[in-house]
Parts: C-alpha cells; sequence; structure tokens
C-alpha cells in the first residue's frame, strides 16, 4: 500500500510529520527572536506580564510546509488531479503571503488600513487562480431550473473576498490567551479534514491535515503558560488557510448543507469579532479600535482562569465541529462526540459555579 492509494495514510503522515516538525523548529525561532530581541512587549491590555517572543507563525509555516512537501515527496498527491494539484500550491502561496503581511506588522507596527488593503489584494489574487466560491445547488428541485446556480463574477470575487478576509481577522482577534487560537484553529482543521474525506475531498483534506499538525506542534510550545507567541504572522496564516480549505473542499459548490459545514466548525471566532465589530462601532468607533471585549476576555472577568477559559471555548469549538461532522455524515460516533462535548461543557461551567459558592 502506498500514500498514492490510501488517502488516510496520506492525511495521518501529513498531520504527525507537520506536528513534529513545528515542535522542533519553534524552540529554534524562539532563541532566534531572544538573541535578536524581537519580543512583544507587556502593555495594560495584554495578558503577559514579561517580554515574550512573537515569531512562533514561522514556526508553524515551516512545519505546515515541510508536511506537506514530504507528503509530496512519498506520493501523497499523485492521485489528484491536476486542478486540485493547483489549488494546493495556490492555497499555499496564499497563504504565505498573508503570512507575509502578518510578519511584517509584528515586526514594524503597519497601520490597519494597509494590512486591510493588502489582505483584499491576496484574496482576489487567490480567486483568479481557482480558489473561489463559484456556485450554488439549489436545495430543492425546482421545474425547469438548473440544478446548480453560477454566481457572477462580481458575486463570486465579493463572496470569496468577505469570506478569506473574515475568517483571516476572526483567528488573528481571537489570539488574545495562550493556546487559544492555536487550540481552536486545530480543532476547526481536524473539523474541516473529516468533513473534506466524507465529502471526497482529499485535496482540501491534506491541507487541513497539515494545518491540525502545525497547530498541535505549536500548542506543544504555545499553552498556558505560553514560552512564544504566534504572533499576526501566524494567526493571518491560520485563519487565511482556515478559509481557503473551507472553499478549496466543503463549500467550492456550495449546497444547503455545505455552505453550513464551513460556517458552523468557524461559528465562534466569527461570532466574537462581529459582536465586537458591532460594539465599537455602536460607541462611535473604529472597528480597529483596541479593547478588551472579546470573549475571552469576557470570560476572564466573569471569574475563569486563563487555562479555563481556553478550554471553554475548545470545548465549545469542537461541539460545533461534531455538529458540523453530524450534517456531514449523520453516523452515530458523531452525534456521541456532540453530546459528549455538550457533557463537557455543562461540567466545566457547574464546577466554576461549586468554586464560586465554596468562596462566599
Amino acid at each position: 500500500m502506498t500514500l498514492a492509494t490510501s488517502p488516510n495514510a496520506a492525511a495521518l503522515l501529513t498531520l504527525f510529520s507537520a506536528a513534529l516538525l513545528t515542535a522542533l523548529v519553534v524552540p529554534v525561532v524562539r532563541r532566534l527572536g531572544l538573541r535578536w530581541n524581537l519580543v512583544d512587549r507587556p502593555d495594560p491590555r495584554k495578558q503577559h506580564t514579561t517580554p515574550m517572543v512573537r515569531l512562533g507563525g514561522i514556526g508553524i509555516v515551516a512545519g505546515f510546509s515541510l508536511a506537506l512537501a514530504l507528503t509530496w515527496f512519498f506520493g501523497g498527491f499523485a492521485r489528484l488531479d491536476a486542478d486540485k494539484d493547483q489549488l494546493i500550491w495556490t492555497t499555499l502561496a496564499g497563504a504565505l503571503c498573508y503570512f507575509v503581511i502578518g510578519l511584517a506588522d509584528d515586526l514594524f507596527a503597519l497601520p490597519p488600513l494597509p494590512r486591510l488593503g493588502g489582505q483584499v489584494a491576496v484574496a482576489m489574487a487567490v480567486w483568479n487562480q481557482g480558489v473561489r466560491i463559484g456556485s450554488i445547488e439549489l436545495p430543492f428541485g425546482l421545474v425547469g431550473a438548473e440544478p446548480m446556480l453560477r454566481l457572477p463574477e462580481i458575486l463570486s470575487l465579493l463572496a470569496t473576498v468577505i469570506w478569506l478576509v473574515g475568517i483571516t481577522n476572526a483567528i488573528n482577534w481571537l489570539d488574545g490567551l495562550d493556546g487559544l487560537a492555536a487550540g481552536v484553529s486545530g480543532i476547526a482543521a481536524v473539523g474541516l479534514l473529516s468533513v473534506s474525506f466524507s465529502l471526497d475531498q482529499p485535496a482540501a483534506g491534506l491541507l487541513a491535515a497539515a494545518l491540525a499538525g502545525s497547530c498541535l506542534g505549536f500548542l506543544r510550545h504555545n499553552f498556558n503558560p505560553a514560552r512564544i507567541f504566534m504572533g499576526d504572522g501566524g494567526s493571518y496564516f491560520l485563519g487565511f488557510a482556515l478559509a481557503s480549505i473551507s472553499i478549496v473542499g466543503p463549500a467550492k459548490g456550495l449546497t444547503s448543507v455545505s455552505l453550513l459545514l464551513p460556517l458552523m466548525i468557524l461559528s465562534l471566532p466569527l461570532a466574537d469579532m462581529s459582536a465586537v465589530i458591532m460594539g465599537r462601532l455602536s460607541e462611535g468607533r473604529s472597528p480597529f479600535y483596541p479593547d478588551r471585549r472579546h470573549l475571552h476576555h469576557r470570560l476572564l472577568r466573569a471569574g475563569f482562569s486563563h487555562r479555563r477559559t481556553v478550554v471553554l471555548i475548545y470545548a465549545f469549538t469542537q461541539w460545533l465541529a461534531a455538529l458540523a461532522l453530524v450534517l456531514a455524515d449523520a453516523e452515530n460516533r458523531f452525534l456521541w462526540l456532540a453530546l459528549a462535548t455538550a457533557v463537557l461543557i455543562a461540567v466545566v461551567v457547574a464546577c466554576r459555579r461549586s468554586m464560586q459558592q465554596e468562596v462566599r
């Protein structure tokens, strides 16, 4: 058996090699960052109290890219169609461009509008290369209607740009606690991996496997107490990769079900970003105005510890991903996973309430 004939083996190789390579590269990046004094200074809005290297995104990108190269070397891409192979490289190129934008912000503190302009430009470029939301499959049979409704070019471009830029910034804004963005992105990537293979989209599945593995390897050094931050470079890379993978795979042709899958998996960071933007606009502030109104800030103010806040958000993300899997492939094991995660959330909340009662 070879990787070309076994998509599952190719996905496992990609996932575990990405985790291992990322875990090995990140400490090297941290040492270099400390040597060159490339650190994030603490301030009243941030949770850390000592300077931290914020170049961990370099390790994530390295692990992701090297894992895909290793899978390609061993024939894991051999069974893919030429157009799917092209989508992989387009997605990787776009993610690297987003990483460069974020890294430039980490190093030079770019203003918001140039960053946003760069994100839109890259999103338009990858749309032009085929990573696009292009059609909608009608959910109900209509007499005399075509089963697949192709979006006009302008609507396809608009939908794709909003999706890519929106998810990227949602993950970036979620990166406020140790391990939060990496953990949520890893859970979402595992969900997209499962959904992609259930919908027979191995190209998206391999990308999701590499992303999940790189998140896992990075968490080895980023979970509380963190020794390194991913920075905007890492969060931009993760956000764009998640958004583009969902387009290459589950949402390539939108249906009443496949449209919901990536939306459900990524709904928590999207809802958090939407609430923050609306709150800032209601106060007459810029959407980019930094504050402490994110979900993780609210949970901390409610009395949850740093770790419990992160684990609770993990649990909600896992629950949403499990529900998406139920929609994609309604098997009992996915339903039980969703129910088990719901029980986990209830236990965490109950433990918190019991601790509050003990303190009183």
